[in-house]
């Protein structure tokens, strides 16, 4: 793994930004994970401003998001679907049938997880995963205790998962109470993976991430286990890592 340290949230999503935009332009067709929450968001409107500008083209690009609550409607705006909509995918010319993301309330929630896998190998797999990390380091809504072997599947979301997640809510009943998400072999099977993670919040997620052992208690310290992934944080993240010129290799 490859942790990259930049001054302030910023420079960090502008070299998130950079990445995907660069990934793109080097395979047209290219097949993206994409995750949600506050920290991909800068990078979402950096790429937005590329596009804008004639600078990269995404025509040819499918996108698979990690995860949906389960419980709200898509347009809910507090859903994933609102939220890509938003964010992304009303500012650049990815086609709506190459968009994929998980819908949040399945009549038979396994058929769907099935079905979802099947349209991921379709595709190719991911080229280029992207992820945050929650301070109990789940990725996606993989919460500690999830199985690496896990594909797509429901999950009931933890309650600390939940408190930070009520930011974004009127009050924390209304947060759901569960999720469906790609699994930890789904987003392991990635040809790449980028995670953002910035600020103070993150420094312990980061340190268990560089030095602490490999178990299914912290999910994303799987990662340790995949051949390409790159960690861009904040000096905020940084601040339990034993940095040598803003770059860490584990």
């Amino acid at each position: 793994m490859i942790f990259e340290c930049y001054e302030d949230y910023t420079a960090l999503s502008e070299r998130a930004a950079e990445i995907v935009i660069n990934t793109v332009k080097d395979k047209k067709n290219t097949v993206l994970g994409l995750p949600t929450g506050s920290s991909p968001i800068g990078m979402y409107e950096r790429i937005s401003e590329r596009f804008k500008k004639g600078l990269v083209d995404f025509s040819d690009v499918k996108t698979f998001n990690l995860d949906e609550y389960c419980g709200i409607s898509s347009d809910h705006e507090q859903s994933y679907h609102y939220f890509m909509n938003t964010n992304l995918f009303n500012h650049v010319n990815i086609k709506k049938e190459h968009i994929n993301l998980p819908y949040g309330n399945p009549e038979n929630p396994e058929a769907f997880a099935q079905e979802y896998e099947e349209k991921i190998r379709a595709a190719g797999g991911i080229d280029l995963q992207i992820l945050g990390i929650g301070r109990n380091g789940h990725i996606g809504f993989n919460e500690p205790g999830t199985a690496f072997g896990s594909r797509t599947h429901m999950i009931k979301l933890h309650e600390d998962t939940r408190l930070a997640n009520s930011r974004f809510f009127d009050s924390l009943e209304d947060v759901p109470v569960a999720a469906i998400t790609m699994g930890i072999k789904t987003i392991m099977r990635a040809r790449s993976i980028l995670l953002i993670a910035c600020g103070e919040s993150k420094q312990e997620a980061m340190r268990k991430l560089a030095y602490g052992e490999v178990t299914p208690e912290f999910p994303a310290s799987v990662l340790q286990l995949h051949p390409d992934v790159r960690i861009l944080i904040d000096e905020e993240a940084s601040k339990l890592l034993e940095m040598e010129d803003s770059v860490l290799v584990v």
